[in-house]
């Protein structure tokens, strides 16, 4: 089942019509329609607002650092807001549209193209050569962020970590069954298979079928496939006669070597479902370590980067990287500048990331103890950097890359998963819409 072009096009003029309205209402409120306005700098004290990203996970760790900032800054209060990163996107189009917008939010690679084509966003590269933060940021983080603005090489939202694609694996589990690590996608498949007992609820993976789905299923068909960049030329790779192979295989686990419930499984349901002890392996980031850790100790997990492919070669999407972005309606701007560079400095970032697992963009806190202690961040940081591994780039420069990425196909993946869809069916209708969204951005930045 597909998005045909025209049904895209009547949606994209309705949006532009709504648009239109709101900016003309917005004008005739003394707004110049730029999501709420210019803003303002403001006397850098006073409250500001933050919205976070990935509220709940991230809630007491962010609560943390806005302790240290408002001991460090008593003349400014934060008013934290967390929210689920299921409903991050919409609630922040939702304001941009209608008011509401907060002065400070996490805004990672995937969403920040569509938030700054909205013009909600203030740019961050003036402010950022005048901050004590120039030059203490990981370049490729910035670069990435960079990139993933729209297309102009503005940066509209400073990195605060890399959160890398794992395979976590129960080393006991192994162990029991005399199996390798799955290191290699040969070694993954028999792995799955030896490790499940269905009639004792033993399953050898879990796999995601509900939100999120699509990133991690596109980390396995490129893994496979070893194809290496997700354009060529014009027209993207999704539906290389490769990568359909290498999802049907994938999506063949489903029910077979899965729970049944991974249908409509998130990464919160996900990761509990593995950390309750009876699957062998779990793909997701570094972001769940933690919670790995507390369910399971150190000592009946790993944590390991992508399996290879048969050519020996490592072939990861690009994960995306979390940051946070300064709105350009805020009327507090020089406060809220404060709290972001507060938040990546040395002491907060490592604070930040060793919660999360994730690799920290300040390079002194990526060079902080506990890095080297954390394997599976370790591991991901090497992976990063000694040529093992292959980085196939998602275009998250397309504002609509993640409306296309989540809204448009996770429900069409479910169909994958259920057998009342092909791969190539799926992968061809994600390809039409990839190729158009392609071709409206070259022409738009041509």
């Amino acid at each position: 089942m597909k998005i045909s072009r025209s049904s895209r096009s009547r949606r994209a003029a309705a949006a532009v019509a709504l648009g239109s309205v709101l900016a003309l209402t917005a004008t005739a409120c003394g707004d110049d329609g730029s999501a709420g306005g210019t803003g303002a700098e403001g006397d850098g004290k006073g409250k500001i607002v933050f919205w976070d990203n990935n509220g709940g996970v991230r809630t007491d760790v962010w609560k943390e650092i806005i302790a240290d900032f408002e001991k460090a800054n008593p003349d400014i209060d934060v008013e934290y807001v967390g929210i689920a990163s299921t409903e991050y996107q919409s609630k922040v189009d939702t304001a941009i549209q209608g008011g509401g917008l907060p002065d400070v939010g996490g805004v990672g690679a995937a969403m920040l193209a569509g938030f700054s084509a909205q013009n909600a966003l203030e740019p961050l590269d003036e402010r950022l050569d005048k901050s004590a933060l120039k030059g203490m940021l990981n370049k490729d983080m910035v670069e990435s962020m960079k990139a993933a603005g729209g297309g102009d090489g503005t940066l509209y939202s400073i990195p605060t970590s890399a959160n890398n694609g794992v395979l976590y694996y129960r080393t006991d589990l192994f162990e029991k069954a005399g199996l390798d690590e799955p290191n290699t996608w040969e070694k993954f498949y028999e792995a799955a298979e030896k490790l499940t007992d269905a009639k004792k609820n033993r399953f050898g993976y879990t796999i995601r079928g509900g939100a999120g789905s699509i990133a991690q299923a596109l980390d396995a068909m490129y893994g496979q496939s070893g194809i290496t960049s997700f354009w060529n030329g014009d027209k993207t790779t999704v539906n290389d006669p490769k990568n359909v192979a290498a999802l049907q295989k994938y999506a063949g686990l489903f029910k077979k070597n899965t729970p049944a419930a991974d249908l409509n499984n998130d990464f919160t349901k996900m990761v509990a479902q593995w950390d309750s002890g009876t699957i062998g392996m779990l793909n997701h980031n570094l972001g769940s370590y933690q919670d790995h850790v507390k369910a399971l100790g150190t000592e009946k997990f790993r944590g390991i980067p992508q399996p290879v492919g048969s050519a020996g070669k490592r072939v990861q999407v690009s994960n995306p990287v979390d940051g946070l972005g300064l709105f350009k309606s805020s009327k507090n701007k020089d406060a809220a500048w404060k709290f972001i560079e507060f938040a990546l400095s040395h002491e907060e970032n490592s604070k930040f990331n060793e919660s999360a697992g994730q690799v920290p963009a300040n390079t002194e806190a990526a060079s902080d103890a506990w890095v080297s202690k954390a394997e599976p961040t370790k591991l991901a940081a090497t992976a990063l950097t000694d040529g093992s591994t292959t980085i196939v780039q998602l275009p998250y420069y397309l504002p609509d890359w993640n409306t296309i990425s989540k809204a448009d196909n996770e429900p069409n993946f479910q169909k994958v998963l259920l057998g009342s869809m092909t791969a190539k069916e799926f992968l061809d209708g994600l390809a039409e819409q990839l190729n158009e969204a392609q071709a409206e951005w070259k022409q738009q930045n041509g």
